[in-house]
């Protein structure tokens, strides 16, 4: 069982987690089953079914990511960490979570980058390219976001969907990523853990697994 957050911000971005992840599978279901009977049913198809499961597995990976690593659920190689002791097992891991917070975080500035200019915000280093115009090619433009048009496209009416609302995933995920990382350099610092992932963790689970399939037949 995994530890659960103890301040109220890490609750917070565990309930984010978990509540968009089982609402993103959701919507995939729903989306791709209602095309599955337009299709073979009805003999029609939803222009935008496909494009919008796309995007809705994008920002389920990139939060599904983050939510890993809080739950230890990224495999890893843990031969040499079986090879050492406890103070250099603790030095490595805080070797690994230095490089995996310097990794998020250069993740993170790209994507904000990527992503600013089609929110009509700067870009980190001051520069700003307006490109709050842009639509996806099928997603149609939702009417409660219309309150959007005024301020981001200059009271034109989209229609499409703005592509900033999608792609929003990028620095949403990436931020919710190195806030993992940094909660995991925290505990690594403060002797709470030392390891970032538990490999044989995922061989344990198939071992129960396996052990519950033969108590059930």
């Amino acid at each position: 069982m995994h530890d659960q957050p103890k301040t109220r911000l890490g609750r917070v971005v565990n309930d984010l987690e978990e509540t968009l992840i089982a609402v993103l599978l959701g919507l995939m279901t729903l989306v791709t089953f209602a095309n599955v009977v337009a299709r073979y049913v009805f003999n029609s198809n939803i222009l935008w079914a496909l494009e919008t499961t796309v995007f809705l597995f994008a920002w389920l990976v990139l939060i599904g990511a983050s939510y890993c690593v809080k739950t230890r659920a990224h495999l890893g190689v843990d031969v040499v960490l079986h090879m050492v002791g406890p103070g250099a097992r603790r030095v490595l891991a805080l070797l690994a979570v230095t490089a995996s917070l310097a990794f998020s975080l250069l993740l993170l500035i790209g994507a904000w980058n990527y992503w600013a200019p089609f929110a009509a915000l700067p870009e980190l280093d001051g520069s700003f390219r307006d490109q709050a115009w842009y639509e996806v090619n099928d997603i149609p433009m939702l009417d409660f976001l219309r309150f959007i048009e005024g301020p981001m496209n200059a009271g034109e009416a989209y229609e499409k969907l703005p592509r900033f609302i999608p792609y929003a995933a990028l620095p949403f995920g990436m931020a919710l990523l190195t806030f993992r990382f940094l909660q995991v350099a925290w505990r690594v610092v403060t002797g709470q853990q030392d390891v970032i992932i538990a490999s044989h963790e995922a061989e344990d689970l198939v071992e129960e697994a396996a052990a519950q399939a033969k108590k059930e037949d």
